[in-house]
C-alpha cells in the first residue's frame, strides 16, 4: 500500500522529478531523461523556456485571474485573434477552456445548441471512429472509441455511432484507394441506418493520437467525409487537441489536406505544458445562430483566464519567432529515417507512421500476418519501461481498440535539435535491442514450445 495520498492509474512506482531544461528532465537521483514524447504530447517547447517564463511572470505582475462575465482581458483577445489567423480564417470564433476534454465537451454542446436553435432538435447523435480518443469526461467519452476507457461507464454515457477509420497498415483491400472507398461506404451505411437526419456531427482526429499510434488519414478520405457531412446537413468536428499548434509542421494538421472543419478543438501544445489552456474554434455563423437564441449555455471558471491566455500567446509567438514549423518538418524527416531504419532492423517493428513530430511505432509478433503480440504480454509497457531505463521517455498505448496490439508515440518538443534527435534514436535503439533479447525472444520461445510439443505428439 502506497504511503502517498495521491492516486492515478495503476502502475509501477515512478521516480520523482527534480527539474527540466530544454528537451531533458532529471529525477531527484540525478538520472537524465530525454523527453521523447513531450510529456503527454503537450510540452511542445520543452522545459524551462525563458520566453514563456518571462511572459507568465509579467502577467502575474498585472493580474492572474479575471472572470469572463466581469472583464475582458488583452491576452485572451490577442490569443483568440492569433488562433483565427492560424486557421487562415477558416474558423472565426474562439471559446477558451482549460483542457482537451473540455474543448471536446464544448464542441459537442455548441453543435447540439446550434441545431436546437435552428429548430432541428431531432438531431441528437454524433458519429466518431473506432478506435479514437477524444477525452475522458462523460460527453467526450461518449465519442471516444477505446474499450477499456468506455467499459465502466457504458450505461451512463450517450455513446456515438462508431464507424471505421482509415487503417493503411492493416487493411485487406487491394489498394489504399479501394480501402478508403470501403471505409466511406461503411460510414455512410451506418449513418443511413441510424437516420442521417438525426446526426449532429462527425468527430475525428486528422492524425490519430494515443489510441491509434499516429494513424493517418488521406485527402480522399477527408474530402469524402466533408462531402458526406454537407450532403446530410451535419457538422464536421476535427479534434486537434494533440495534433494542433505546430505538432505536424503546420499550425493545424487539417491544413496538410486543405479540408476545413466547422469546429476544431485544441489544447495540450497551446499551453506548451506551462499552464492549462485549450480552445474551441468554430465558424462565425454557428456562434451567431446560438447567440441569437439565448446564448451558449456553457462555461468554465477559467475560460479566457488571463494567465492561461498569456501563456498560450507566448507559446504561439515562440513557435513563430523561432521558426519552429520549419524545424518540425526537418526534424520530422530525421525521425522518419531513423524509425524506418529500426523497422528494417527489427522484425517486431511492424509499422512506422506519422507526420512532422508526431510518429507512431506499432509492434507486431509476425510482420507477415501483422498479428499482434498476446495482450497479456504487455509489450507496450515493456518497451516504455526499457526506454525509460535508457533515459528516453515515450508514450505507449494499445493499438486495437485498447484491447490488443502495442504501439508507442515518438513526439519530442518542436524545438528539439538535430543532435538531440540523434541521441533520441540512439536511446530508442538500445531499448529495442533489449526488448528483443529480454522480452521478444523469450516470448517467441515460450509460444513456439507448446506448438512443437503438439506437433511431436
Amino acid at each position: 500500500m502506497s504511503s502517498s495520498p495521491l492516486f492515478y492509474q495503476a502502475g509501477p512506482a515512478m521516480p520523482e522529478v527534480s527539474h527540466g531544461r530544454g528537451v531533458y528532465l532529471w529525477d531527484t537521483d540525478g538520472k537524465e531523461y530525454l523527453d521523447g514524447c513531450s510529456g503527454a504530447i503537450s510540452c511542445n517547447l520543452g522545459h524551462h523556456h525563458d520566453g514563456i517564463r518571462d511572459a507568465m511572470l509579467a502577467q502575474l505582475d498585472r493580474v492572474a485571474f479575471t472572470y469572463r462575465t466581469q472583464f475582458e482581458n488583452a491576452p485572451a483577445m490577442a490569443l483568440a485573434e492569433e488562433l483565427v489567423t492560424m486557421t487562415n480564417r477558416d474558423l472565426e470564433k474562439v471559446f477558451f477552456v482549460s483542457s482537451g476534454s473540455e474543448s471536446v465537451e464544448s464542441a459537442i454542446k455548441l453543435a447540439r445548441q446550434y441545431f436546437v436553435a435552428r429548430g432541428e432538435s431531432h438531431r441528437r447523435h454524433f458519429v466518431s471512429l473506432r478506435p479514437s480518443y477524444h477525452g475522458s469526461t462523460l460527453g467526450a467519452l461518449g465519442v471516444t472509441g477505446y474499450q477499456p476507457l468506455e467499459a465502466p461507464f457504458a450505461d451512463i454515457t450517450q455513446a456515438s455511432i462508431k464507424v471505421p477509420g482509415p487503417d493503411f497498415y492493416r487493411h485487406t483491400e487491394g489498394d489504399d484507394d479501394a480501402h478508403i472507398r470501403k471505409v466511406l461506404r461503411e460510414t455512410r451505411e451506418r449513418i443511413d441506418s441510424a437516420g442521417s437526419e438525426s446526426i449532429i456531427a462527425v468527430v475525428l482526429e486528422p492524425v490519430g493520437g494515443a489510441s491509434t499510434g499516429a494513424r493517418m488519414v488521406s485527402q480522399a478520405y477527408l474530402e469524402g467525409i466533408r462531402k458526406l457531412c454537407d450532403e446530410i446537413g451535419c457538422l464536421l468536428i476535427f479534434d486537434e487537441v494533440l495534433s494542433g499548434v505546430g505538432r505536424t509542421g503546420t499550425w493545424f494538421a487539417y491544413q496538410h489536406w486543405g479540408v476545413a472543419p466547422d469546429l476544431l478543438t485544441t489544447a495540450k501544445g497551446l499551453g506548451a505544458g506551462y499552464y492549462p489552456v485549450g480552445a474551441l474554434l468554430c465558424r462565425e455563423d454557428i456562434v451567431d445562430t446560438v447567440m441569437a437564441n439565448g446564448g451558449f449555455q456553457h462555461g468554465h471558471t477559467y475560460a479566457g483566464n488571463p494567465l492561461a491566455c498569456a501563456t498560450g500567446l507566448a507559446a504561439v509567438e515562440a513557435i513563430r519567432n523561432e521558426k519552429l514549423l520549419d524545424n518540425v518538418v526537418a526534424r520530422g524527416q530525421q525521425v522518419r529515417e531513423g524509425l524506418e531504419a529500426l523497422k528494417a532492423r527489427y522484425d517486431f517493428v511492424g509499422d512506422v507512421r506519422g507526420i512532422g513530430l508526431l510518429w507512431g511505432v506499432e509492434l507486431v509478433m509476425d510482420p507477415a500476418t501483422r498479428s499482434p503480440f498476446p495482450a497479456e504480454a504487455n509489450l507496450f509497457a515493456s518497451v516504455t519501461a526499457l526506454a525509460k531505463e535508457e533515459g528516453l521517455l515515450i508514450y505507449p498505448r494499445r493499438t486495437l481498440d485498447g484491447l490488443a496490439g502495442d504501439h508507442f508515440l515518438i513526439s519530442p518538443p518542436l524545438n528539439i535539435s538535430e543532435q538531440e534527435i540523434t541521441i533520441l534514436l540512439e536511446r530508442l535503439t538500445r531499448a529495442l535491442q533489449r526488448l528483443e533479447s529480454e522480452v521478444v525472444a523469450p516470448l517467441a520461445a515460450t509460444i513456439a514450445e507448446p506448438n512443437a510439443q503438439s506437433t511431436i505428439g
